[in-house]
């Protein structure tokens, strides 16, 4: 599986979403690719599925419930349990990238706005 960057789409939680592994016959593991354009805050959320931040380029400030908010950068994993509230803040003048690996894989109704 190969993702194409046309296939990049806007989310209502303020980031650009590209999936790139998110198979319902690899029902174990889903991936994509979140790109924060500089100065953004993704909106708060929780998810019903692990998830993993994995940071590819920029800088971000991470926050997850019940943790003290950290900077993020290239290298860094964030590891974020089923049911906490999260959200990232870019806090670069460029693109903060990285991929995100839900486990089992991330499909809509794993997805709760907190803000709206």
């Amino acid at each position: 599986m190969r993702a194409v960057e046309a296939d990049e789409r806007v989310t209502a939680e303020r980031c650009h979403i590209l999936e790139t592994g998110n198979d319902p016959r690899d029902p174990e593991v889903g991936i994509a690719r979140a790109r924060v354009e500089p100065g953004v805050t993704t909106a708060l959320h929780v998810l019903s599925v692990d998830e993993r931040y994995v940071i590819i380029e920029g800088r971000g400030r991470m926050e997850v419930e019940g943790l003290d908010p950290a900077d993020v950068g290239p290298g860094d994993i964030v590891v974020i349990p089923m049911g906490r509230s999260q959200r990232i803040t870019n806090i670069a003048d460029h693109d903060l990238v990285f991929y995100c690996v839900c486990t089992p894989r991330f499909e809509p109704e794993h997805y709760r706005d907190l803000e709206n």
